[in-house]
């Protein structure tokens, strides 16, 4: 019984159901972002380049077709837009969660910084007698 009363205590701690609802923020706030970056940063960029960002890419092989005109091989290509328009979507993300950890730190309470505890008198003629020992 203790294992479970100690797994019960640690599943429901604050920080665990804090990192969870973290989790599923990030998750939804990631799929927005990615919205945003194919809905409108890519055919912007499209409009300037001719073509959808996320459908850029480099072919390195051509396909190849039969007689009737059936795909034998497909093409072999690197999806450079879209690894792009990823690189894009995880800049983004990690700018605003950055502001946001900024933002949650600026509103912490910061901690006055604890004060010397007086030097007892005994110590202080000690270092009276030791300074005038000096001279």
């Amino acid at each position: 019984m203790g294992m479970l009363k100690e797994f019960k205590d640690f599943a429901v701690k604050g920080n665990l159901v804090d990192i969870a609802v973290a989790f599923v923020m990030g998750a939804a706030f990631t799929r927005v972002v990615t919205a945003f970056t194919g809905g409108l940063i890519a055919p912007l960029v499209g409009m300037l380049t001719g073509k959808d960002l996320s459908q850029n890419k480099w072919i390195i092989k051509d396909e190849v077709k039969d007689a009737a005109g059936k795909i034998t091989q497909p093409e072999v290509a690197l999806q450079w837009g879209a690894f792009l328009t990823s690189v894009i979507d995880f800049i983004i993300v990690a700018f605003v969660m950055f502001l946001v950890i900024k933002a949650i730190n600026s509103l912490k309470k910061k901690e006055p910084e604890a004060a010397l505890p007086p030097t007892p008198e005994d110590v202080i003629l000690l270092r009276e007698i030791r300074d005038a020992l000096k001279k």
